[in-house]
């Protein structure tokens, strides 16, 4: 048991310590994690490795650091870590200013015990942190902590304390809502991530962890024609963020678009099977469009269109008593966008701008296109 000096705190009813922590202390009793998709290959950190011109040992430091779908910090800034550890050593050189003067804020996963000085009421105390790795965890400043963690060894014998805000036995979904709250604005922490954050943790708004399921197929799965095109977490490769997308999904889901919320449950089961061949047949049905560079097809707004008109090809599908996850129904539904649309509709320079293209301008051609697919006057 690690006995820590600390003040009790309260507010609107909720009680949490200020306290200072060893810097070993914080090595040993903090884990550090980041949020990653269940199976999915991503590291913990993103930016440039100078192996030139750092000492950091980013092999040892990353495996230090946990990726599961239960945490909710983003990946780790290499340059941000650097930087931070560039800091550490001039002022330990300098020994004019402190690294860390600001309190990290950190959540513990059970009640600590504290112990009061001078009487039961007393605000000044005792805290009794149990100690065992990884008990604790970050809320604001894991970077900071992690920059501390990569410099320890240069620390020696010298004491060394951080000023800390220390939780216990909080609500995940609170833990989740301070952590929004914190970095929404001041950080701006990316859209996506508070997509991911709302839909999987802090409200577990059932349509939207459905959208992230379908993002995710889309995105993950190797045969999927959006594979690694998403941005997922806010970060990667991806050309399309995720966010607009899981919006426009939610949207769907939260509709009466199928006809009831019986049916659109039942959609929903069959949602990633469905869209994963339905972007299958777009992409064969607009295939110089699809793989072209000058073309606008493979956009947020153009993706939210034909999200938008999904209902429409699932009502044509049951209509025909068809497998709604059948590619070769699909392709029979929406073979008339081939005729009356066409690639040269997506071209950038030519009639996506002229069009002046925004999503529901795009979806009415399109369902104007089913309804009336040899070109009929519409009504």
């Amino acid at each position: 048991m690690i006995n820590v000096a600390a003040i009790r705190m309260q507010q609107f009813g909720v009680q949490f310590y200020q306290a200072s922590l060893t810097a070993r202390d914080i090595d040993k009793l903090v884990r550090f994690e980041v949020l990653s998709y269940g199976g999915q290959s991503q590291s913990p950190t993103r930016g440039t490795h100078r192996p030139r011109r750092t000492r950091i040992n980013w092999d040892l430091l990353e495996r230090r650091i946990a990726s599961n779908e239960g945490a909710y910090q983003r990946q780790i800034i290499r340059r941000k870590i650097e930087e931070l550890i560039a800091y550490y050593e001039q002022c330990r050189q300098a020994r004019d200013l402190p690294s860390i003067p600001g309190a990290v804020i950190i959540s513990c996963d059970e009640r600590l015990t504290f112990v009061p000085v001078g009487g039961a009421d007393s605000r000044v105390g005792t805290l009794k942190v149990p100690e065992r790795e990884g008990l604790l965890r970050a809320i604001d400043g894991q970077h900071r902590l992690l920059a501390l963690h990569g410099d320890i060894e240069q620390f020696g014998e010298e004491h060394f304390s951080v000023p800390a805000i220390i939780f216990d036995d909080l609500p995940e979904d609170h833990i989740v809502q301070m952590f929004v709250t914190i970095n929404a604005k001041h950080t701006r922490l990316n859209a996506s991530h508070l997509v991911t954050l709302s839909g999987r943790q802090l409200y577990r708004d059932e349509n939207l962890a459905t959208a992230h399921d379908v993002v995710r197929t889309l995105n993950d799965r190797e045969d999927s024609p959006l594979a690694g095109d998403i941005k997922l977490l806010g970060v990667g490769h991806g050309h399309v963020a995720q966010a607009p997308l899981a919006q426009e999904l939610k949207r769907l889901f939260a509709s009466d678009a199928f006809g009831g919320p019986r049916k659109a449950e039942d959609f929903k089961e069959e949602a990633r099977g469905f869209f994963l061949n339905y972007f299958k047949q777009v992409a064969q049905l607009f295939n110089a469009a699809w793989n072209g560079r000058k073309y606008s097809i493979k956009t947020a707004t153009a993706l939210r269109a034909f999200i938008r008109v999904a209902p429409d090809v699932v009502r044509r599908l049951d209509q025909e008593h068809a497998d709604r996850t059948d590619h070769r129904a699909i392709a029979r539904v929406i073979a008339p966008w081939g005729r009356r649309i066409g690639d040269l509709r997506f071209e950038t320079d030519a009639m996506w701008n002229r069009a002046g293209t925004s999503v529901e301008s795009l979806a009415k051609e399109l369902r104007l296109a089913l309804q009336y697919p040899e070109g009929a006057a519409a009504m």
